[in-house]
């Protein structure tokens, strides 16, 4: 009766663990997946730490939605456009493996330019107004660089448009003054809030056009942030690298 026991026991363990593993699968292919922030490309929206929670179901689901992307169909079931402004998490065009996340500054159909470090959106000239400086840290020595709110165009589907900080050491780096980029159909065009510090689809030859397909999701909410700067050994100092003031909040 022992031995009976400790077996089924141990069955309903294992099938406890599969189903679990399950449910945890599903709602990251349909709902919710966490992403973490590797890089100051998005500084100041996203800080280097940060670990947020995307949605699955924004923009519908491609092969990317499922995980390792298996090639088990093409384009998006549920599709929809993301609006401009969106914060999303997208799969680099070059690879189809590495995960970018950017702020969406243009659809399909639309030409984006930038001149002397202005954003331009279909030949007109998006507004920006200072809103003080900046001390950017998380990609070596900080900086102090200028702040901006940007309000992007709206369209149709959102006429409000969306206002959103943005930073620039100056107006006369790399990228402040590019070609015009017209967007094919069934792309869309990204950029970094840290305009400066930031390879995105500016730079055609490294990230360039994203397919719609590319799209995992829509930035929702930061559930963690940490500024790591203690050695990992020192336990006592994790209290005070927690970010608390940045935990469950919402991203714009």
């Amino acid at each position: 009766m022992a031995k009976r026991s400790s077996s089924s026991g141990l069955v309903e363990n294992i099938k406890t663990i599969f189903y679990a593993g399950l449910i945890a699968v599903g709602i990251r292919t349909v709902a919710f997946e966490p992403f973490n922030i590797p890089s100051g490309s998005m500084i100041p929206t996203l800080l280097v730490g940060d670990y947020l929670f995307v949605s699955k179901y924004s923009y519908g689901y491609s092969r990317f939605s499922l995980p390792l992307s298996p090639p088990l169909f093409t384009g998006r079931i549920f599709g929809s456009l993301p609006a401009r402004g969106d914060v999303a998490v997208f799969k680099l065009p070059r690879d189809n493996s590495t995960d970018y996340i950017k702020r969406i500054v243009g659809l399909p159909g639309d030409r984006i330019q930038m001149k002397g470090g202005q954003l331009y959106i279909n030949g007109k000239e998006v507004p920006r107004r200072a809103a003080g400086e900046y001390t950017a840290e998380g990609d070596g020595p900080a900086m102090r660089l200028k702040r901006y709110i940007e309000s992007l165009p709206g369209t149709p589907d959102h006429p409000a448009g969306k206002q959103h900080f943005i930073l620039k050491a100056d107006d006369n780096q790399p990228l402040d003054n590019t070609q015009e980029y017209k967007i094919p159909d069934g792309y869309v065009f990204a950029m970094g809030d840290n305009r400066d510090n930031s390879l995105d689809s500016r730079v055609l030859n490294a990230v360039g056009f994203i397919p719609l397909e590319n799209l995992v999701g829509r930035a929702e909410f930061i559930f963690f942030s940490v500024n790591a700067t203690a050695p990992w050994w020192e336990v006592w100092e994790w209290p005070f690298e927690i970010r608390w003031g940045r935990l469950f909040s919402g991203i714009n």
